[in-house]
């Protein structure tokens, strides 16, 4: 790898500077630590380097000369061009260089004759280096010598101990009593072993309390402490953690206890939690309750709630979209006569209807149903997939159906075309049914409808993946969904029953169902 003559010039060399490795391998650019020993060693003992001993290179002249090309055109990186190619050694690539590119190669990586410096420059420097308001590394840059150079040059001038000397001790002298030096030893080891235990109190709270590390830990409750006290035990001792923490001894064992007590609770987390299941993740804690109390069992709603938000039982939301209202006019609007009263003693005195979209990977699906403001009951619905006059029309064909002849509820809308076109005006006059609109763009006007819709969409559309499911198959849950709505679903303002059972109890209605249609 080496030619006869590189060799002899590295150790000759290294003999001419006093032995200094770093500085024949800084000037010259090779080779390493342990092959310059080897080649010193061989000299010493022979007096020759093996001129005859040559060793045939790994590497083709092609690999060498495309390694410097890279190494030249990639700002002379030798890291850089042995971590893009794969190839040589660091030594390696720097005699490549002298060979093929001299010119290119690096400040630190020098060749030729060794520049030799008389006695004036180099007190010159030693004095500059003294003197100097920057690093050391920046007079060497400026004088054009290495910085091992400039501290060798000072220790030959001015010795190992100079009144000039940059690194002085201001530490004070230490005492001559060894029992004052034992005393001093014990009080740091006793401050690292309380800095050690605040600092893993500190990291503990944030991964197991989710604290913030910043967080004193007086400050926190002692359920807190107590759990952060079990996660040290094995560390550290019990009465020391509870004298960083301040946290008295029966407390602790306190907390301890009650967290090992059997819970009470048992049952009626199993209880909340089917219940929740049941309802396909859509009744609160009120819901829950109040089912719970119709099973006989005598329990607060409070704890429903805390067993709830210790089991992560939570209703999906959805985000509020902004409103959007059509502008066109089609037919003179009537006056809103319900005027958002949408209380009513009895069935059938007033409706209200809208019309909501529900959009699957596999099309579009729309709703139009008929709810009772006596109950909440949805009369009538149609399910399609156009919300055209034909989907609203069959609606209230079918809710006509089921009334009484004395029966003439107020129909209350908000002002979409489908309730001003002539098909639905003809029908609710031959009905003898008495219209009831919104003012335009007021969705509190028909709040109780826009409530009905949130609530359906909050449990049974959101929240959910309808991936390969048919625009059939979304269509047979939504009206299951309705059905359940009006036969099981409990409603708080009804007792904590379901519509139909409300009716029921009142003798309102026999064992029949409301009728539906279904486009």
């Amino acid at each position: 790898m080496y030619t006869y003559e590189e060799r002899m010039r590295a150790v000759q060399y290294y003999i001419q500077n006093y032995h200094d490795t770093t500085e024949t391998i800084c000037v010259l650019g090779y080779p390493n630590r342990r092959t310059l020993g080897r080649w010193y060693r061989e000299y010493q003992k022979t007096g020759e380097l093996h001129k005859e001993h040559s060793r045939r290179s790994k590497y083709t002249p092609e690999q060498m000369a495309s390694a410097v090309k890279y190494y030249v055109e990639h700002r002379r990186n030798i890291a850089r061009t042995i971590k893009a190619l794969g190839y040589p050694s660091r030594d390696t690539l720097r005699v490549w260089v002298n060979k093929l590119a001299p010119e290119e190669k690096r400040t630190s990586v020098r060749a030729g004759n060794v520049v030799q410096y008389t006695q004036e420059q180099k007190k010159d420097a030693v004095i500059e280096l003294c003197a100097r308001e920057c690093s050391a590394a920046a007079v060497a840059s400026k004088l054009g010598v290495s910085r091992i150079s400039l501290y060798k040059w000072k220790k030959e001038l001015l010795g190992e101990e100079n009144p000039g000397n940059m690194y002085r001790n201001s530490k004070p002298p230490l005492p001559d009593d060894k029992d004052a030096l034992m005393a001093e030893v014990s009080t740091l080891k006793e401050q690292i072993y309380r800095q050690q235990m605040e600092l893993d109190i500190l990291k503990k709270a944030a991964e197991i309390l989710k604290k913030d590390q910043g967080i004193d830990p007086k400050d926190l409750k002692n359920k807190e402490k107590s759990n952060l006290i079990d996660a040290l035990r094995t560390s550290y001792p019990l009465n020391n953690l509870l004298a960083m923490i301040e946290m008295p001894k029966s407390s602790y064992f306190y907390h301890r206890e009650i967290q090992n007590r059997e819970d009470k609770y048992s049952e009626l987390r199993v209880a909340t939690k089917q219940i929740f299941n049941e309802s396909n993740c859509r009744y609160g804690y009120r819901r829950v309750h109040a089912v719970i109390r119709r099973a006989g069992k005598r329990v607060s709603e409070k704890v429903v709630r805390r067993i709830m938000n210790e089991e992560k039982l939570v209703v999906p939301g959805s985000r509020k979209r902004k409103y959007k209202s059509y502008l066109g006019e089609i037919s003179p609007a009537v006056e809103n006569i319900l005027a958002r009263d949408f209380h009513a003693e009895e069935p059938n005195t007033k409706w209200l209807t809208d019309l909501t979209e529900f959009h699957i990977p596999a099309g579009k699906v729309y709703l139009s149903p008929i709810l009772d403001c006596f109950d909440g009951m949805a009369v009538s619905w149609s399910i399609g997939t156009s919300p055209d006059a034909e989907l609203v029309n069959n609606m209230l064909d079918c809710a006509i159906s089921v009334l009484q002849e004395d029966e003439k509820p107020i129909v209350h809308t908000d002002r979409g075309c489908h309730y001003r076109w002539p098909g639905w005006i003809t029908r609710m006059d031959k009905a003898g049914l008495t219209r009831s609109m919104s003012k335009k763009g007021c969705s509190p006007d028909n709040s109780a409808c826009e409530g009905f819709f949130g609530g359906l969409k909050n449990e049974m559309y959101y929240h959910r993946s309808w991936q390969n499911v048919s625009i059939e198959q979304f269509i047979d849950e939504l009206d299951k969904y309705l059905w359940w709505h009006n036969e099981t679903r409990i409603k708080m303002n009804l007792g904590a029953v379901s519509p139909v059972e409300y009716r029921k109890n009142l003798g309102l209605i026999a064992d029949k169902h409301i009728s539906v249609k279904e486009t």
